[in-house]
């Protein structure tokens, strides 16, 4: 047995552990130490300023946190960033406040910008890292939206959900016909897709005419329904012909002007300087909306359809970036929300495309979800996507250890019809010079899978190393879009020698963004080809380029030039997606019809949402999709005025 004093020693020292614990104190060596707790010892910065790094949607983006004690970020300064003007630097600013103010890194991404924000707050994470702080602590701290449980309500005539194009100018004519407008925006930003284009085409516009440029109509017409199969609304496409000429100048009217030019006998209409589109469009809201007692909203995300007994759309909810609840009710309601090319699992299910979203990563079929669910029927042809571009995977990567010029090489290629092109599996599925349209290249090219492979040997970058892309017989300039190219225009010319060009591949390579063989058959196999696939398209292109026949594509002889010796490279080129195209079935109102195909009572759209009349499968228009936004939403907006201000 323990005598007494054995019990009361034990007693005495089970208390002082308890106390010592109690008062941050603990067993180091045998020694009773002053020591802070587990949680105390994780969580506490070292006082400081720190770095910290992450990539971006557009590079990377770099800050300096200022820590205090007592577990505190005092500051945080974003040092550079090259997010886009207007929503990606936007929400860097949005999500620095929010950490400052809850003390957390559980933040939400700002609508529209969730690379970004991510990015934002992974930056302040590797940050907090070098400080000793605790990250996970910081994530596990809640953040309140303030407006959470509370409900605001809201009248109108015309609810507009979605700013881009379509939606602004739905709102702006509604407001004109006299009524009282509502628009809301998920993002911070007004003009969504339209802040990105380049040209719409309004047909037979007065600055067409006035050139000389004249589109015959009729002709127009029919050989548009015809191209699509005939699986179009007639009266829409005759609509959009026929009226889009008046939108230029409704547009010009309006503030927002837009340049003629003659595109290669096509009727383009350059947009306005991209740094003032969106003041423009809000000058518009502010004089038509906002002036006849409407409101613009932004950070506001519809939720749901509010819908009457009859079945009747009468109004929207939406959430607003504080957790208000937002219940606007209205006689007619616009979707104007943009699609669902930012839905990439939606987008694969509907087309099977696993390429690059080039559109908005806010538009993710939400408005096409919530008008489903009030009755508006599925499209026979829904699944349509606006496919536009090629790009070359490598372009980003290449970028931070190149010139602009430079890191383009692999895309410049990527639009030559002298090289050849082959699928994941080695099979070479096209004849090159698809590449000289870009509707042409994107859709044969998305039609074989999630990308393609441009071959090129070295002795053909020796040849451009020399005399630029007059080496390798281009016949023109490759057709990227004139941002790709706006900061080395003066580069970009047949005659410029491609200087490093072998360094460029090889780091493209390095980087994981193409592969390269000294060999065929070793290029088949780091490229994940079949080797026998691979090796019998190399031969035959190789043997057309020599007899000038072409037996598998039918390429021209004038394109069929030399591959030459190895090493031999090869560029992942992937397809760049603009938007979804259609979603909604609609009238030549431009309101929503049921699976009845009878409308929707009080519901309308407008954009992306409705263009699925226009096209079969896929997009096939160059300047459609903006001239039929800015078209669309002109006549909506009037139509939804007018069913609004008849009840």
């Amino acid at each position: 047995m323990r005598s007494k004093r054995f019990n009361k020693m034990l007693m005495f020292s089970i208390c002082i552990v308890l106390v010592a614990s109690m008062f941050g104190w603990g067993w180091q060596s045998g020694k009773l130490v002053n020591s802070p707790s587990t949680a105390e010892a994780a969580s506490a910065f070292k006082a400081g300023t720190y770095t910290g790094e992450a990539e971006g949607k557009d590079g990377v983006i770099k800050v300096q946190v200022t820590m205090e004690q007592a577990d505190r970020i005092k500051d945080i300064k974003i040092v550079s960033q090259t997010e886009t003007e207007g929503l990606g630097d936007s929400a860097l600013n949005k999500v620095k406040e929010q950490i400052l103010a809850n003390q957390s890194l559980a933040i939400d991404a700002v609508s529209g910008a969730s690379v970004s924000s991510d990015a934002m707050l992974k930056a302040v994470e590797n940050a907090v890292k070098k400080a000793g702080g605790d990250v996970d602590a910081l994530k596990s701290v809640s953040v309140k939206k303030p407006g959470a449980g509370k409900t605001e309500k809201l009248q109108a005539d015309v609810v507009v959900v979605g700013a881009g194009a379509s939606g602004v100018s739905a709102a702006v004519t509604a407001a004109d016909k006299g009524a009282k407008v509502v628009i809301i925006e998920k993002t911070g930003v007004i003009g969504g897709a339209s802040n990105l284009s380049w040209a719409g085409k309004f047909y037979n516009s007065s600055a067409a005419v006035a050139d000389g440029l004249k589109v015959n109509v009729e002709q127009e017409i029919s050989n548009w329904i015809v191209n699509n199969h005939w699986r179009v609304d007639a009266a829409a496409v005759r609509q959009y012909v026929t009226k889009s000429g008046d939108t230029y100048d409704w547009l010009k009217n309006k503030g927002y002007v837009t340049t003629y030019m003659n595109f290669g006998g096509e009727q383009l209409h350059v947009l306005p300087a991209y740094n003032t589109r969106e003041q423009t469009l809000r000058k518009m809201l502010a004089a038509s909306v906002e002036k006849n007692g409407g409101k613009v909203i932004t950070e506001t995300t519809a939720k749901k359809l509010m819908t009457g007994a009859k079945g009747a759309v009468t109004g929207v909810v939406a959430e607003k970036a504080d957790g208000t609840t937002l219940e606007i009710s209205a006689k007619s309601v616009v979707m104007a929300t943009g699609g669902y090319a930012g839905n990439k699992e939606m987008v694969k299910e509907a087309f099977g495309f696993e390429g690059v979203n080039g559109g908005l990563a806010q538009n993710i079929g939400e408005g096409l979800k919530m008008s489903w669910a009030a009755g508006a029927k599925v499209p026979d042809n829904f699944g349509g996507q606006m496919l536009h571009q090629t790009l070359a995977r490598g372009t980003s990567n290449l970028k931070k250890q190149y010139s602009s010029f430079e890191a383009s090489y692999p895309m410049m290629l990527s639009y030559l019809p002298t090289l050849m092109n082959v699928g994941p599996s080695g099979a070479r599925f096209r004849d090159e010079t698809a590449t000289l349209t870009a509707v042409a290249a994107a859709n044969t090219s998305a039609f074989n899978g999630p990308y393609h492979l441009v071959i090129v040997s070295q002795s053909q970058l020796k040849a451009l190393e020399a005399k630029g892309m007059n080496g390798i017989k281009a016949p023109k300039l490759p057709g990227l879009p004139p941002e790709f190219y706006a900061d080395f225009t003066d580069k970009f010319k047949l005659d410029t020698p491609w200087k490093n060009v072998v360094s460029v591949f090889d780091a493209m390579v390095k980087n994981g963004d193409g592969y390269k063989g000294n060999t065929i058959e070793e290029l088949a196999k780091n490229a994940g080809m079949d080797a026998e696939v691979f090796k019998d398209a190399f031969n035959k292109y190789t043997q057309a380029t020599k007899t000038g026949v072409d037996n598998d594509f039918g390429k021209t002889k004038e394109y069929l030039q030399p591959m030459g010796d190895g090493p031999y490279y090869a560029i992942i080129a992937e397809i760049n997606n603009l938007g979804s195209v259609g979603g909604l079935l609609v009238n030549p109102k431009f309101q929503v019809l049921n699976d009845k195909r009878v409308p929707v009572k009080g519901l309308y759209a407008v954009g992306l949402e409705s263009e699925g009349v226009l096209f079969n499968d896929t997009y096939v228009g160059n300047g459609v999709g903006i001239g039929y936004s800015f078209t669309s939403g002109r006549l909506g907006g009037e139509n939804a005025a007018a069913g609004a201000l008849s009840k």
